[in-house]
């Protein structure tokens, strides 16, 4: 069931390829009696989507969700939400070469191995970046759940190629100091500014850039998650994987970490307004796979878009013999902003998945 997010409460299951007439969702496990803000719903799904800005693909979707189910007057009704969300401006044709010329660092070799040469090329198909849509959605409603219960989520681009954004404040984080551009988010205007000349000019030179994504959950009370395979990590870490173009995962202090002494990345106890709080934060807001009540920061690593305008060598997989390739199409210099809102979505369906 590679196309679902299995929780113990929540499940969501994708549907659609990139062309596809229509993609979508159904979600199971939503509490009846939510009542659902689509103006909310709305701007989330538009810091995703395409065609908003220099620094993504051209191609343009309104990623209007039509609403098939478990919805009545604007509320839960306890039957599994599904959506659809139609494809209405896709060039199927941009990708014909692909087919037997498969994009180097892209899943085309690896589908066209797994399903014999009957994957759908075109625009990647289900392994396409357009399948977080209905994620973000899916994301939008935990979201305002997990709001009514003091749990929010932050996310910001940390970095674009080697250039990076101010940290957050592992131990003083706190929502009502955090307010974002909802398509570039970023602390530093002034690190965001130039991020964006990078991008521009890997656009101008026909390629790409990757970049990191950091993200916070705030007000997780501690106790909750399991030891050993059932960790929050664990759980965060499948999910977000699931994401294309993911390719690492961080907690805390992370990678960074490993350059300290014990003295230094160990997080001393104290007591802050009756609560037991830890001094910093370099466990991320969890000790043994089980929350501490500090906030949950991670950091995720978005690789280079694959589809750039290069001409790169691939493999003719009829004549087995090296080629020239020139990849066609509509492409994002920089997925990483885009990316920002579907990490923060996948986070909140999980995290409500585990708060329940």
């Amino acid at each position: 069931m590679s196309s679902i997010i299995k929780g113990n409460k929540i499940s969501v299951s994708v549907f659609g390829q990139s062309h596809s007439e229509s993609i979508g969702a159904v979600i199971d496990g939503i509490p009846a009696g939510i009542e659902i803000d689509y103006d909310r719903i709305n701007a989330f799904m538009a810091r995703r989507a395409p065609g908003q800005s220099k620094f993504s693909t051209p191609r343009k979707e309104a990623d209007k969700p039509e609403v098939l189910s478990g919805i009545v007057n604007s509320k839960t009704c306890g039957a599994p939400i599904s959506i659809k969300i139609d494809n209405t401006n896709t060039r199927s044709q941009d990708y014909d070469n692909l087919k037997l010329l498969p994009r180097p660092s892209h899943s085309d070799y690896s589908a066209y191995v797994k399903f014999g040469g009957n994957n759908d090329i075109a625009g990647g198909g289900q392994f396409s970046g357009r399948l977080t849509a209905p994620l973000c959605y899916a994301g939008a409603v935990c979201s305002q759940i997990l709001e009514s219960k003091g749990i929010t989520i932050k996310t910001h681009i940390f970095s674009i190629k080697d250039v990076k954004d101010e940290a957050f404040d592992l131990e003083n984080l706190y929502d009502d100091e955090l307010e974002f551009d909802p398509l570039f988010p970023v602390i530093s205007r002034f690190k965001g500014e130039r991020m964006k000349t990078v991008i521009q000019l890997a656009r101008e030179a026909g390629d790409s850039v990757g970049g990191v994504v950091e993200c916070a959950v705030l007000g997780m009370p501690a106790g909750i998650g399991e030891p050993m395979f059932d960790g929050i990590e664990n759980v965060i870490s499948k999910n977000i994987f699931g994401i294309p173009a993911i390719k690492g995962i961080e907690f805390g202090s992370g990678f960074s970490g490993t350059e300290k002494y014990g003295s230094e990345n160990n997080d001393n106890f104290s007591v802050k307004d009756g609560k037991v709080v830890t001094v910093t934060n370099n466990h991320g807001g969890i000790l043994g796979g089980i929350t501490s009540g500090m906030p949950i920061v991670f950091r995720t690593a978005v690789k280079p878009t694959p589809s750039i305008s290069i001409p790169q060598t691939s493999v003719n997989l009829k004549t087995m013999k090296e080629e020239e390739l020139v990849i066609h199409g509509r492409h994002d210099p920089c997925i990483v902003p885009r990316a920002a809102a579907a990490i923060e979505a996948v986070t909140a369906i999980t995290v409500l998945d585990l708060v329940l």
